[in-house]
């Protein structure tokens, strides 16, 4: 690699390489008996020292930024992911007198600042960001490593994804709110991956030119998880085309600001009469979470299921409804929160208890693919075929069995969605009908929108409505939507997730010609996490 001789730099003091072991390996080591008496010595399997990840560090970037791309892979626990993205930074990304600066060690976690000249052809900009890089312990061998991933090499890369600098195959675009004006992520923080994902569908359509740049290349999978490229930095100026959204600018600032003051929590305000995406945000950066998350819902499933339940006359509204402790079935013996009952109760009081043994002691009348027909026909759901203008995930339904299947009910089991398919299915009942969610009117490229092969019955939609009614007006979402009514509907919802203290809180609602839904993850009970961010933007109107 290109570059000057600059020593790595360590918490503002040079330093050099030393023995990764004080007092030699064998003293630490130590030695065991085998099984047959001869000595054989003992892997360490202690996390490495602050001491070890600091002098590895150095090794590892002295290396790369000398551009000795060899010795720099093998400090990493993959060597040949390391040696191909290292290679590529060069030779691909063209990044040229690289030098990196390693910051004070946080354990193993050691932080570096990156500052080089991408240089193409007749054009060339300086680059500065930071990264860092954790020392881990290889199992195998007791030596301490550079636990590898691409991000590593640059904080927006996913593994799989490369460096390219060159002339961008793909026009800038003007993203514009439905008002004309632009959207940028300077005022808009969340919509950083929407951007990206709006001039990858649109750049050679709006009419742009494009410039030399920068770019992230998603790979494999990163684009499975529908990661867009990103343009990382601009060498020479393109000329943008002008794509005009769905988005609402009021409440798309008002969104930013809900997110930006709950950790983890995602949040989309539509339309339900026409199924215009008017607002989208995200806490967390990168990653579009309220596009294309793929979380279990939990109880706001029990919207879907309801509808099944009614019209295949399993439930109705007014009627009296089991809601014992537990219920037993495939198996699994399923709880209620605190193993609450309601002797004698109607289903809507179910409902807006959000009672779960009132849906799974259903399920022995089920088939195992009634849910999924029930979220496919009627709400557009788990078919893969959303074009919303970016990418995006449309949720998942799968057929199940046993136990799997009367958990799906409940919004767990295989059940897949983001806030994007839960704002959908609030719309739906509001509406009467699914429309397709859209961030860019199908006019501008001609793209035809998913629909779903059936409405519910008018009996049905009226019990729907009002079960989410009484439950945003006496029931667990009462406390968020409190003075919204009378035009309005919720369902709250806590998904559990293995290895999460708290479970992620989910709230899907409508109000007049809104509908929104959200999530916190590991936030506990969607009434008081995600409540409040839903019902803050439908109070807005719009």
């Amino acid at each position: 690699m290109a570059g000057g001789m600059i020593a790595v730099v360590v918490g503002g003091a040079g330093f050099g390489v030393y023995a990764l072991y004080g007092g030699g390996a064998a003293a630490d080591e130590g030695s065991a008996a085998a099984a047959n008496g001869t000595q054989v010595p003992r892997v360490r399997a202690d996390p490495p020292s602050a001491a070890e990840a600091k002098t590895l560090a150095a090794t590892f970037l002295t290396a790369w930024q000398q551009g000795k791309v060899a010795q720099a892979a093998a400090a990493t626990d993959d060597s040949t992911a390391a040696t191909a993205l290292l290679i590529g930074y060069t030779k691909d990304a063209h990044i040229t007198g690289v030098a990196l600066t390693a910051g004070r060690a946080t354990g193993a976690k050691v932080p570096f600042s990156v500052t080089g000249t991408v240089k193409y052809k007749d054009v060339s900009k300086p680059l500065t960001y930071a990264s860092a890089l954790t020392v881990v312990r290889n199992p195998k061998n007791g030596k301490a490593q550079v636990d590898w991933h691409a991000s590593v090499v640059h904080p927006d890369l996913l593994d799989g994804d490369r460096l390219v600098t060159g002339e961008s195959g793909t026009p800038p675009v003007k993203a514009v709110d439905r008002d004309g004006g632009e959207l940028t992520t300077a005022k808009y923080p969340s919509l950083e991956p929407v951007l990206d994902g709006l001039r990858e569908k649109y750049g050679k359509k709006a009419g742009g030119k494009a410039g030399v740049e920068l770019q992230v290349v998603r790979g494999t999978a990163a684009k499975a998880k529908k990661a867009s490229d990103k343009t990382l930095l601009e060498l020479s100026k393109g000329t943008p085309g002008t794509v005009k959204t769905t988005l609402n600018p009021t409440l798309q600032a008002a969104a930013e600001k809900q997110v930006a003051a709950t950790a983890r929590s995602s949040v989309v305000v539509l339309r339900p009469s026409t199924g215009e995406i008017l607002a989208v945000a995200n806490a967390s950066r990168g990653f579009n979470t309220a596009f294309n998350g793929s979380l279990a819902p939990g109880s706001t499933m029990k919207v879907i299921t309801s509808s099944l339940l009614i019209e295949k006359d399993l439930a109705s509204a007014d009627k009296v409804h089991p809601c014992p402790k537990t219920f037993t079935y495939g198996g699994w013996k399923f709880h209620n929160d605190d193993d609450f009952q309601i002797t004698g109760g109607t289903f809507k009081a179910s409902f807006a208890r959000s009672c779960n043994t009132a849906f799974i002691s259903q399920a022995p009348e089920l088939e195992n693919d009634s849910l999924t027909k029930q979220a496919q026909q009627v709400f557009g759901l788990s078919m893969d075929n959303w074009a919303i203008g970016v990418p995006s995930f449309d949720g998942q339904v799968p057929v199940q069995s046993a136990a799997q299947m009367a958990a799906s009910l409940i919004g767990q089991g295989g059940v897949r969605m983001n806030p994007l398919n839960m704002a959908s299915v609030a719309a739906t009942v509001k509406a009467g009908t699914f429309h397709q969610p859209y961030l860019v009117a199908p006019s501008v490229d001609g793209r035809t929108l998913a629909t779903a092969s059936r409405t519910m019955s008018s009996t049905t939609l009226a019990q729907v409505r009002e079960l989410m009614n009484y439950t945003a007006a006496a029931g667990t979402a009462a406390e968020a939507m409190s003075g919204l009514g009378p035009d309005y509907g919720a369902k709250t919802g806590s998904a559990e997730v293995d290895n999460q203290d708290k479970p992620n809180g989910w709230f899907t609602a409508y109000r007049g010609d809104l509908a929104a839904a959200g999530v916190v993850q590991a936030g506990g009970h969607g009434g008081d996490t995600a409540g409040p961010i839903v019902a803050a933007l439908l109070r807005m109107g719009g």
